[in-house]
């Protein structure tokens, strides 16, 4: 079926997703890789959100605010949806996006912060990894096709993870169980490279020992194989991942989660510890492996919250090893189920929670009907952090302060934290 062309589309403003939108026989049409008032030739494509995709043919005039992108792949590499934003107007983007996912809660009066730029190269990347026919390839997906777009240079990730690119194509032409599409996360520790490769097939001794060799000429710190939702096995590892949170070095479980730029860790644990005040007594809750427990343990005595228990065990681990027993206590417990419920509310002066991206409304609830004086929420999805607000704002708290922070350079999402007080 030939393509549908539309001429003279003008982008009338930046979707959540960073896609322009323009209007065609009174639809919508999102068109990447365009800002306002760009007038676009563009061709049609699939369905989406009661109107139609856009691949932009030609750009006819240029609106303001656009930019040189500074990577030749962008527009073909999906790794990046912004790079043709200005800064101004891009720092204005991610600031609105806050901004509007509040106001569609009622929430209109909230003063939004600039956004903070702690943008970094990622120390966190997960990489499409494909054999196709005799080719490897290891990259991002692109935004339009199925392929992979092999990556011989990239602005966004930390050089030791890109260098690991090219051998991991190679690995996977080797290995006779990587069929069609996997993927591979890698982290920068301390200590090297933490690699988990993630593929439905399973491990046969020649793969497991292909693997083995693979780490030790790359000198990893680890690598593990994960077969769909199950737990990552580590097929070898030659030295513990360690990561350093808040001075406390913490031994990381396979495909473990943790901030993807440091330079983000940082500005956001600065703002947690800026807003915790006076209290002595706090509740972690979604700890990850302590990322802020640990910034928090130099200032009161914290209740760490962990639903993966690996995650809460290296945790527990990591406090002892530092002598913070006494002073941090771990639990693994999945709050959306069983949230911190009255009595253990009234134990603490503060609350810090740092849920996934699906929020945390079982915990606002919860809140919303206790008495802790400062509640101090880190997000990665305005829109749930938007509805937890509106139950947590019902509840009696007033909304103090709400800053983004800019971790993913390039896309379009966004980190926040917002401060809550009764």
């Amino acid at each position: 079926m030939t393509d549908i062309v539309v001429d003279g589309l003008t982008i009338e403003r930046l979707g959540a997703g960073g896609d322009g939108i323009a209007r065609h026989d009174g639809k919508p049409v999102y068109v990447p890789f365009t800002v306002p008032r760009d007038r676009v030739r563009v061709a049609l494509g699939a369905a989406r959100a009661g109107g139609h995709e856009g691949r932009v043919l030609a750009r006819l005039s240029d609106g303001p605010g656009r930019a040189v992108p500074p990577c030749p792949r962008f527009g073909t590499c999906g790794g990046c949806a912004l790079q043709h934003l200005a800064l101004d107007r891009y720092a204005a983007f991610k600031r609105d996006l806050v901004v509007e996912a509040l106001a569609r809660r009622g929430l209109c009066a909230v003063a939004v912060a600039p956004l903070v730029d702690a943008a970094s190269p990622r120390r966190r990347v997960r990489f499409a990894m494909v054999r196709d026919g005799r080719a490897g390839r290891v990259g991002f997906r692109p935004r339009f096709g199925r392929s992979v777009v092999a990556l011989d240079g990239c602005v966004v990730v930390e050089p030791a993870l890109l260098a690991l690119t090219q051998p991991l194509a190679a690995l996977a032409n080797e290995l006779a169980a990587w069929t069609g599409v996997g993927e591979a996360t890698a982290t920068e520790t301390t200590t090297g490279v933490d690699l988990v490769l993630h593929h439905p097939a399973e491990l046969d001794l020649a793969a497991r020992t292909r693997l083995a060799a693979f780490a030790t000429t790359h000198d990893l710190a680890r690598l593990s194989w994960q077969v769909g939702d199950g737990a990552p096995e580590p097929v070898a590892e030659r030295r513990p991942p360690v990561v350093v949170l808040g001075g406390v070095p913490v031994t990381l479980p396979p495909g473990a989660f943790l901030q993807a730029s440091a330079a983000a860790e940082d500005a956001i644990g600065a703002l947690v510890l800026g807003a915790l005040g006076s209290a002595k007594r706090v509740a972690d809750l979604y700890a990850g492996v302590g990322t802020w427990t640990f910034r928090l343990a130099a200032r009161a005595r914290v209740r760490a919250v962990e639903g993966d228990a690996a995650h809460a065990r290296a945790l527990a681990r990591a406090a002892a090893a530092a002598g913070l027993a006494g002073r941090v206590e771990g639990e693994a417990r999945d709050l959306a189920r069983r949230p911190l419920e009255g009595p253990e509310l009234r134990r603490v002066d503060a609350v810090v929670l740092n849920p996934p991206r699906a929020g945390a409304a079982a915990v606002a609830e919860a809140l919303a009907r206790s008495a802790v004086p400062t509640v101090i929420a880190i997000s990665c999805n305005p829109a749930t952090f938007a509805r937890d607000t509106r139950l947590l704002v019902d509840g009696g708290y007033a909304l103090d302060a709400v800053t983004p922070v800019d971790q993913f350079r390039h896309t379009p999402h966004v980190e926040l934290v917002g401060v809550f007080r009764r």
